[in-house]
C-alpha cells in the first residue's frame, strides 16, 4: 500500500502541473508573449582575491537596485514599476507594468563587506566582493587522485 500511495504522490505534481498549464502559462508571460521577469539568473565566480556575483536584469536602471549587507546576508532587490497612456481620439489606453525580485545570499565570513562595489552595466549586475589577506593566502590548489 506504501509504495502504491508513494508512486501516487510522485505523479501528483505533473497531474496538477498540466491541469493549470494553461493558466500558469497565462500568469507567467506579459501581454506581449514574452516571459515575464521573475527571479534573475545569477553566476557567482571564485577568483584568488574577490568573489564576483552577477546578476542578469536587463531593462532595469541602476537606480532601480537596493543591495543591502546585515550581518552575513547580502540581499539584491530591485522594484521597476512603468506607467504607458496612449490617447487617440476614441479611447484611451493605459498600461502599468511592475517588476520585482529579491535574492539573498549567506556571504563567507572571509569577505570585507564594507568594501563591496556593485557595477550596473549592458544589463548585469556585478558586485565585487573582496576576500580577506589572510583568505588570499589560504587558497591552495591540490590534486586529488581518483581511486
Amino acid at each position: 500500500m506504501e509504495k502504491a500511495l508513494s508512486r501516487f504522490t510522485e505523479r501528483m505534481p505533473s497531474v496538477f502541473d498540466d491541469f493549470f498549464r494553461p493558466w500558469n502559462t497565462w500568469f507567467d508571460n506579459d501581454f506581449n508573449g514574452r516571459r515575464a521577469l521573475t527571479v534573475p539568473a545569477v553566476n557567482i565566480t571564485d577568483n584568488r582575491d574577490d568573489y564576483i556575483v552577477s546578476l542578469a536584469a536587463p531593462g532595469m536602471k541602476k537606480d532601480d537596485f537596493n543591495i543591502n549587507v546585515e550581518g552575513n546576508m547580502l540581499t539584491i532587490s530591485c522594484e521597476k514599476e512603468e506607467n504607458k497612456e496612449e490617447k487617440e481620439a476614441q479611447f484611451t489606453r493605459k498600461e502599468y507594468n511592475y517588476s520585482s525580485f529579491s535574492r539573498s545570499f549567506t556571504l563567507p565570513d572571509e569577505v570585507v563587506k564594507d568594501k563591496i562595489e556593485a557595477k550596473y552595466d549592458d544589463g548585469i549586475l556585478k558586485l565585487v566582493l573582496p576576500k580577506k589577506e589572510e583568505a588570499k593566502k589560504m587558497t591552495v590548489s591540490k590534486q586529488i587522485a581518483v581511486k
